[in-house]
């Protein structure tokens, strides 16, 4: 993983979409974050690497500065000793009062580009810190916010559904551990962001911190499936079930419920539960549930149940395929 360009730091091409940063930023986070790497402290560099390049690269105006000028595009203001610098990657650094002459030397006297909407002009406004045929007041640039940061947090299917409390331990950037608790909403689908306001990297100076991103990991349950607020759910029956119909108690989100499978169902038939599906929100109704059939033959027949089945097909004499005109 290379330190000094972005782009290969996420492991993309320059030419790549907002959503192909996206995915390799979620993949190459998720593969070095400290939680899953403790103890690594090179696991740990990596991550706040990876953090800083998604954090240009997904930001449109940034990223534009920093195809045209690198990472001295996409600096910051601190202060030190009483004095404002400006600083960028690996800590490079210039005085502000400097910094309109720093800036020439990319393409004229007024910054880089020598024209509007530079570098120079982003951080000061029009005006700059000093001389040059421009007033010497200066508007003073806002406090750079903390760096937002991104948490895996893996959610049991109920979990997602029902919502619930998560206790989690997040580890600043000076090793210090912090406790936080979760609220998780029902109804949380799996990839879904969950925003915690003031809890992400603490800001430079007196400016404010980021926030923390809670990114939902919901893992699969061993029967229900989601499509939405609704959930589906496989119900297999006998043969002698479908033909003459059947009463049968499923499973649901909500607790155990009886269908009424009607004679004669066929495999593949869904079988509707209203209002089983996700609880009701303040936004949405509650989805539904369905059942769908799945016909199961009998398997190992002895001989008495084999002559019985065939007794039956005599009797029965029909072909399910005769309407298909094969």
């Amino acid at each position: 993983m290379s330190h000094d360009d972005f782009y290969q730091v996420l492991g993309v091409s320059r030419t790549a979409s907002a959503d192909e940063i996206k995915r390799a930023y979620r993949r190459a986070a998720k593969e070095h974050h400290p939680d899953r790497n403790p103890g690594d402290k090179q696991a740990e560099s990596r991550f706040n690497r990876i953090q800083e390049a998604y954090e240009v690269l997904s930001d449109r105006q940034k990223r534009d500065q920093y195809d045209k000028y690198g990472k001295v595009g996409v600096g910051r203001v601190v202060e030190d000793g009483g004095q404002p610098f400006y600083t960028w990657g690996d800590g490079s650094r210039v005085q502000v009062d400097d910094l309109e002459d720093f800036f020439s030397t990319f393409g004229g006297d007024r910054g880089p580009g020598g024209g509007g909407g530079n570098v120079f002009e982003q951080i000061f406004g029009q005006r700059g810190p000093r001389g040059r045929g421009r007033p010497r007041t200066r508007a003073e640039p806002a406090p750079a916010k903390g760096r937002d940061v991104e948490k895996h947090v893996s959610l049991s299917f109920e979990q997602a559904v029902h919502g619930g409390k998560v206790n989690l331990t997040l580890v600043q950037a000076d090793g210090r551990r912090e406790s936080v608790t979760v609220t998780v909403p029902p109804g949380v689908d799996d990839g879904q962001r969950i925003r915690l306001r003031g809890k992400g990297t603490p800001g430079p100076s007196a400016a404010p911190p980021g926030d923390l991103y809670i990114i939902c990991d919901v893992t699969a349950h061993a029967w229900f499936r989601r499509d939405g607020r609704d959930i589906h759910l496989d119900l297999p029956i006998t043969v002698t079930e479908a033909t003459l119909g059947a009463r049968i108690d499923v499973p649901t989100l909500h607790g155990s419920v009886t269908v009424t499978v009607p004679p004669g169902t066929s495999s593949g038939s869904k079988l509707k539960l209203r209002g089983r599906g996700l609880p009701e929100s303040a936004k949405q109704p509650a989805g539904d549930q369905y059942v769908l059939v799945q016909i199961v033959p009998p398997r190992n027949l002895d001989d008495a149940q084999r002559a019985a089945v065939e007794d039956l097909a005599r009797q029965l004499r029909y072909d399910p395929r005769v309407e298909l005109g094969w």
